[in-house]
């Protein structure tokens, strides 16, 4: 149903966090009548520039909550399921709440929902895992996420897809500037490092993974819900072609913009989430979308956020 701004209801649960942050003004600026519910577990206020906003609703709340989820997808014609505890290390530590937020929330989701309400759902291409060395992961590559976080958002995916009414955007790790900033994201986090310390220690440097700007996953989902009949049914990679990148690569990158970095390579030291691949992005700008933030504009960008930020405020570990 439309709404009198010839707009969408839409209900984007976690509509306060990093992506949500960006995406719902964007929402808004197109007319569509949107309702975020988050539950506000980080303190932010990210969403306060948007209050004026006569088409938007706000509802502190859970997700795992049946009886106001029940209320407000109801009322709903797209739903974006964006809470979630994201990562891998969040989820190593809460792995039951997990379990709860990022998978069976969903299928509260979808049993409470008609077939013609529609779902857009961020998963993630951690879920490819460990990828062949210079073959790029497509839409078809088999899944083989190796932290519980891929894991929930591969089930899920599945479980959407099958219902024939979501379109699924496998998002590459995410960096810029939001309202709800994040600073364990890997560019953000690096980026702080380098403006803070002027010194990274760098191990698994060889480790390959995609990027994409936070602006751009709004773009994505924009493009997304407006050709949604071409695309349902489907998952897309989302990610930036040309920045299918090492740590050490993205060390140097970062460095270009901070030219008295120390890049510290160390023997000791793992990563949490062991994913190490590169990904084609071809499937989705084959639909007309091209992701238009660089890896450097990007960079940029965070260099003057963190005369801002400091790392006690932003993080979701």
């Amino acid at each position: 149903m439309k709404t009198e701004r010839g707009g969408e209801r839409i209900l984007v649960t976690g509509g306060a966090g990093y992506i949500g942050s960006v995406l719902v003004p964007a929402l808004l600026a197109q007319g569509h009548a949107v309702t975020v519910l988050d539950n506000f577990r980080y303190g932010q206020a990210s969403l306060l520039d948007c209050c004026q906003a006569e088409n938007l609703a706000i509802v502190r709340g859970d997700v795992r909550d049946e009886s106001l989820v029940r209320r407000l997808a109801a009322a709903a014609d797209v739903i974006l399921p964006l809470a979630c505890l994201v990562g891998a290390p969040l989820c190593a530590q809460a792995p039951q709440e997990a379990q709860a937020v990022n998978a069976d929330a969903i299928r509260l989701l979808l049993a409470v929902t008609g077939p013609d309400q529609r779902f857009l759902f961020p998963t993630t291409n951690s879920g490819y895992g460990i990828g062949t060395a210079n073959a790029f992961c497509t839409e078809e590559t088999p899944l083989r996420p190796i932290s519980l976080y891929g894991r929930l958002k591969a089930e899920i995916e599945a479980e959407l897809l099958a219902s024939g009414r979501a379109i699924t955007l496998r998002l590459a790790t995410a960096f810029g500037i939001s309202p709800r900033m994040r600073l364990d994201l890997l560019v953000n986090d690096f980026t702080y490092r380098a403006v803070t310390d002027r010194a990274i220690v760098l191990f698994e440097a060889h480790f390959k993974r995609n990027f994409i700007h936070v602006r751009d996953i709004a773009r994505a989902f924009l493009h997304a819900l407006a050709h949604y009949d071409a695309l349902r049914g489907q998952t897309y990679n989302v990610g930036l072609s040309n920045a299918n990148l090492s740590k050490r690569e993205l060390c140097e990158a970062i460095r270009r913009q901070v030219p008295d970095l120390q890049i510290i390579e160390s023997d000791v030291g793992q990563d949490p989430d062991q994913r190490d691949y590169i990904v084609s992005n071809a499937k989705i700008e084959a639909t007309g979308y091209q992701a238009t933030c660089s890896l450097d504009d990007g960079i940029r960008e965070l260099i003057k956020g963190y005369q801002v930020v400091r790392r006690n405020q932003y993080s979701n570990v």
